[in-house]
């Protein structure tokens, strides 16, 4: 591709592109492209400002916007879903797939965003999420587990999987033997890959970080025996029984870390401390040679955000 959408616009196999939303850093938010017999779906959209990116890779792809059947977030976090009424109102023909609920806050995003503001501050919403723009019901149509709906002919399959979320779906294609996990599986960032493969670190943003549902959620995807794993944070990773020993065993021990420092004065200062140390011995198990300064400099938003969630979720128990 000679187009300066190349820079963020990748082709995979099997019909699939993944597009860098541009949020945060290089590589750090994707949302994906399905393409099949001249009809396409988006899964996962990065927030408003990822726009723009979403439908310069229509071009890319050779798809016009009226071709576009379906936008299909994975949950409704805003790093996922906070572009997909704004990208919808620039597809004519395009209906909104979203697990059951999820799907009155994009309808209605009055109460998303709220929460937004209040976790970030207004500034920092506004500037990185925008406004959310509602999605008519009309056009928006709940899944359930075990949906199939036809993308020019190709079956995708919806499975309900919680653990990192209640109102979190994954998508399996039959086409790739893939599912496209949003934050399920985890996230791989490009930039610890090692020579042994991607490093999965764990998504437990609050607020509803469940371990068992995890784990059976985990389990269920596994069983389909699945070649590829598209994540939203970043791109396509192979060997997924291999990174889902990786992954659990990591969210074990941030249990394990969460219960014993349940009742400390400083918890969440500590659950960070405690979880660094976890994901930097793994990446050192795993084969990084990085300095430990920018192993923790690319986690730094993940050690907080989990921490958050752990803590959220010592809170219920």
């Amino acid at each position: 591709m000679s187009t300066p959408t190349a820079e963020f616009c990748q082709a995979l196999d099997h019909g699939i592109f993944v597009i860098d939303t541009g949020f945060v850093r290089p590589q750090f938010d994707a949302a994906y492209l399905v393409v099949e017999n001249g009809r396409a779906a988006y899964i996962d959209t990065g927030p408003n400002n990822a726009v723009p990116r979403l439908l310069a890779a229509l071009n890319v792809a050779g798809i016009e916007r009226s071709a576009v059947d379906y936008v299909i977030p994975t949950h409704v976090h805003l790093d996922h879903a906070g572009g997909a009424g704004l990208l919808m109102s620039e597809l004519p023909n395009a209906r909104m797939l979203i697990h059951p609920r999820g799907a009155r806050h994009m309808i209605d995003p009055t109460a998303l965003m709220e929460g937004v503001r209040a976790v970030y501050g207004v500034e920092v919403a506004n500037r990185d999420y925008g406004e959310l723009v509602p999605v008519p019901e009309q056009r928006v149509t709940t899944t359930s587990d075990g949906l199939v709906v036809m993308l020019g002919g190709r079956p995708l399959r919806f499975m309900d999987t919680p653990g990192h979320a209640k109102h979190h779906h994954c998508i399996w294609d039959e086409a790739s033997r893939g599912w496209f996990t949003g934050d399920t599986f985890g996230i791989a960032y490009p930039e610890l890959h090692t020579s042994n493969g991607p490093y999965v670190v764990p998504a437990t943003a609050p607020v509803q970080f469940d371990q068992e549902a995890l784990h059976e959620s985990i389990e269920r995807l596994l069983a389909q025996r699945p070649l590829q794993m598209y994540l939203t944070h970043f791109g396509a990773v192979a060997n997924p029984e291999q990174l889902s020993v990786q992954f659990l065993s990591q969210v074990d021990a941030m249990v394990e870390a969460a219960r014993s420092l349940a009742l400390v004065s400083d918890r969440h200062e500590q659950l960070k401390r405690a979880f660094a140390d976890i994901y930097i011995a793994e990446l050192r198990r795993s084969g990084s040679r990085q300095p430990e300064s920018f192993l923790r400099e690319v986690l730094a938003t993940d050690i907080e955000l989990n921490a958050q969630g752990l803590g959220a979720w010592l809170n219920k128990h």
